[in-house]
């Protein structure tokens, strides 16, 4: 695989989560990292994190104009990582409240295709952009999935296209399975401790991930120059359970 070393890589949702955890990995292998997030205070407090090598630049992904906006400010890169996430829906599709489903489309899969828009005036040729579905195409909650697993499920369609459009730009999707981030802190609260107790008895791997076991998947991506295409399953085989 080819070094990032001198590689500018663009972030969205670096903030926290998979993406702080991509930046570094990135950061440590010698890559310029800008990384991207809605909220000033927390791209402030993950530039510290990261020892103020990173730069950061605030944008709200539903909004095209911000989009346009970030890659403006960003340039020639080489490369787009997108691991923004937002609560889904979990409604049986009987209760779905559709104001609700349209904002989780409009953050995810509406984002995604605005990201890979405006993307496209400043990536550079043979670079690459890695999207993030998971887990719930594969394994949806019952009742309650259908509508994240429609949308994660997407992503590995929307990259096969994309993929032969942009060539010989690369396009890939990485599909994690349970991460350990902020989000399922506001999603289920003080019971995460004893859902993820419950996962890692039950997969292979014998673990819930942290970010920093799913960020090399990303890595690869970038510095494989012959993958394009393809979904990277990091699960720990809880495809299999």
């Amino acid at each position: 695989m080819a070094s990032l070393n001198g590689q500018k890589i663009v972030i969205v949702g670096g903030s926290s989560g998979i993406g702080l955890g991509v930046a570094k990995a990135a950061l440590e292998d010698g890559a310029e990292v800008v990384i991207v997030g809605r909220s000033a205070g927390r791209l402030k407090a993950a530039e510290k994190a990261l020892g103020g090598r990173a730069t950061s630049i605030a944008a709200d992904m539903t909004s095209e104009a911000e989009i346009a906006r970030l890659f403006d400010e960003v340039g020639a890169f080489d490369h787009l990582v997108s691991t923004a996430g937002t609560p889904p829906p979990n409604y049986p599709i009987g209760d779905a409240d559709m104001d609700f489903v349209r904002s989780f489309v409009d953050n995810k899969l509406i984002g995604a295709v605005m990201l890979a828009k405006h993307a496209v005036r400043g990536l550079k040729k043979g670079g690459s952009m890695i999207f993030t579905s998971g887990i719930n195409k594969d394994r949806p909650p019952v009742p309650g999935g259908s509508v994240v697993s429609a949308i994660a499920g997407s992503f590995s369609y929307f990259a096969r296209a994309l993929a032969q459009e942009l060539a010989p730009t690369r396009v890939n999707i990485v599909s994690p399975g349970w991460v350990d981030t902020p989000m399922w802190d506001e999603l289920v609260g003080e019971a995460k401790a004893g859902y993820f107790a419950a996962m890692a008895g039950r997969v292979p791997a014998g673990k819930v991930a942290a970010a920093a076991d799913v960020a090399p998947a990303y890595l690869y991506l970038m510095g494989n120059d012959f993958m394009t295409g393809e979904t990277i399953h990091i699960d720990g085989g809880q495809r299999l359970v």
